[in-house]
């Protein structure tokens, strides 16, 4: 018998590389969350982890990587139920296919709060919990981006609770997987987005009640680690009274239902209604107290400056006394003087008046209207006028004696 070879012939390389190809074009394989039991768990120097998932009847070569491996805590133990997060891929040196985790999810109520407590404790060292990183909410929020399910009841509460507490605030709902093993990055993402909000003054993070294993995405340390450092103060609403969440402790305000978070970031418009009616009572008591004052001052004001203005009268009144009667008083002698001046002039001016002299007898000759001085100046014939103390007469020369 002869046989009979195949149409192509494939060397070890290119068939393992053809089956690495075919796992490299599988979406689905591309991102895949298998559930199984850790088994052979291994930590190498380099940092990598290798372990071994088990399943009922089957098994699978599992590695996480150092950048991926930081992410881990130090719970992993043999016979922990885990789901690791990853993609699936061949593994060329040995033939064989492998599970690439990029993340592993305890499943367990042991494992759970084992993984729980020690991030919990290495964040506590970096102090990501610190009170003093803590941000005080807005007193009267514009805009506020509501982190949850699109399709859960937490969404509907919360709104409903901001339209009857405060409807002047708008609300940008950012949808996001709040349960399973995808929820953590898609709680991640949507807080990026709300930080790339433009005038955002808050961002709250809900979900409905649960199981302490459906909280599990809210220990998770990216999301942890993204309540954080968003940029504006984070309200964090999941599961009740009973169940605190390492987001719980790193949100800037933490409440037990998303009613109960919609209550803390949207104020009671009904208690602003009453303290705006107060401070409008208080600001007309102080305006009227302020005006009762002012009036009370200018009236003060007023009476003083009349008493003032009297006074200042008053003085000026006495001071132009005092000086009308100096003036008086000046005047008067410069009246006396200037009449001793006067009857002293007068006196010397009476005695060389020529009426004085011709009151003794004498009488005064003129010609033509001037003085005759001397006889000599006369001829018979000149007509002249005599002047005396009572009158005159014209008077014609005869002779010249």
């Amino acid at each position: 018998m002869q046989l009979r070879l195949p149409r192509s012939q494939l060397t070890v390389d290119e068939l393992t590389f053809h089956i690495q190809g075919l796992f490299a074009s599988d979406v689905t394989l591309k991102s895949v969350v298998v559930s199984g039991e850790i088994s052979e768990f291994k930590k190498h120097t380099s940092g990598h982890c290798y372990f071994t998932l088990l399943g009922e009847e089957s098994r699978v070569a599992c590695a996480i990587f150092k950048q991926y491996a930081g992410f881990v805590p130090k719970w992993p133990d043999n016979g922990d139920s885990v789901l690791v997060e990853g993609s699936v891929g061949l593994y060329p040196q040995r033939g064989v296919y492998q599970l690439y985790a990029r993340r592993l999810v305890p499943v367990g109520a042991g494992a759970i709060e084992r993984a729980r407590q020690e991030l919990q404790e290495r964040l506590e060292k970096e102090g990501l919990f610190s009170p003093a990183l803590k941000r005080p909410l807005p007193l009267y929020p514009r805009k506020v981006a509501l982190v949850t399910s699109e399709t859960g009841a937490a969404a509907l509460d919360v709104i409903q609770v901001a339209k009857r507490r405060y409807p002047a605030c708008g609300i940008v709902v950012i949808g996001a997987q709040v349960q399973g093993a995808d929820a953590p990055s898609n709680i991640v993402r949507a807080l990026s987005r709300a930080a790339t909000i433009p005038h955002l003054d808050c961002a709250i993070l809900v979900r409905g009640g649960g199981s302490r294993e459906d909280l599990v995405p809210f220990d998770d340390e990216r999301v942890v680690r993204a309540v954080r450092s968003c940029p504006v103060p984070v309200v964090s609403g999941v599961g009740h009274d009973v169940d605190t969440t390492l987001c719980d402790r790193a949100a800037d305000l933490r409440a037990s239902t998303p009613s109960a978070a919609a209550e803390l970031v949207f104020p009671d418009r009904g208690e602003i209604d009453q303290q705006l009616l107060e401070m409008r009572d208080r600001m007309a008591y102080a305006a009227r107290r302020r005006i009762a004052e002012h009036r009370s001052r200018l009236d003060g004001a007023r009476s003083t400056a009349a008493s003032r203005v009297r006074r200042c009268l008053s003085s000026l009144a006495a001071g132009l006394d005092v000086a009308h009667k100096r003036l008086r008083s000046s005047a008067d002698l410069r009246f006396a003087e200037a009449r001793q001046a006067l009857a002293v002039r007068a006196a010397s001016l009476e005695a060389l008046s020529p009426l004085a002299v011709m009151g003794r007898g004498f009488v005064a000759c003129e010609r033509n209207g001037e003085r005759v001085l001397s006889a000599n100046s006369l001829s018979p014939g000149d007509r002249v006028e005599i002047r005396f103390p009572d009158g005159g007469v014209e008077a014609k020369i005869e002779k010249m004696i």
